[in-house]
């Protein structure tokens, strides 16, 4: 028998954590903290995108992590683009957590690169943000 849970209050979980994600993804790129600037927008992605599959589907998140999967989930039409930065902003996850993958992710993670995906974050964020009060 499957748990009933209090939607509200799980969703509610996921947007204030996402949140919270999404404030310390913009405090690191002020910091100069590009790698882990670019963790936290993946964090905040993957965050907001469960709230999303929990009001969709009534029950709790499944354990991904992968953005497009979770995206399917929701039920949410992606473009191509949108498709195509939650890809790239999915592989922000595994690159803050392994040595030899973050000592590479950390010289192509330019200051210029991690103002580019903030932003893209940034737009998806709130646009996914909009989604889930609609």
């Amino acid at each position: 028998m499957e748990e009933k849970i209090n939607i509200k209050k799980v969703v509610n979980y996921w947007t204030d954590s996402a949140e919270d994600n999404y404030q310390t993804a913009g405090y690191l790129l002020k910091g100069e903290r590009y790698p882990d600037c670019l963790f936290f927008c993946h964090l905040a992605m993957e965050k907001i995108l469960k709230a999303l599959v929990v009001k969709e589907t009534k029950t709790h998140a499944p354990y991904i992590h992968k953005l497009v999967d979770l995206a399917k989930l929701s039920k949410i039409y992606l473009s191509l683009g949108q498709t195509e930065n939650l890809t790239t902003i999915t592989e922000f996850n595994i690159a803050a957590r392994y040595d030899a993958i973050k000592y590479n992710f950390r010289k192509k993670a330019t200051k210029e690169y991690a103002e580019k995906y903030f932003l893209i974050s940034e737009k998806l964020y709130l646009w996914l943000k909009e989604k889930l009060y609609q």
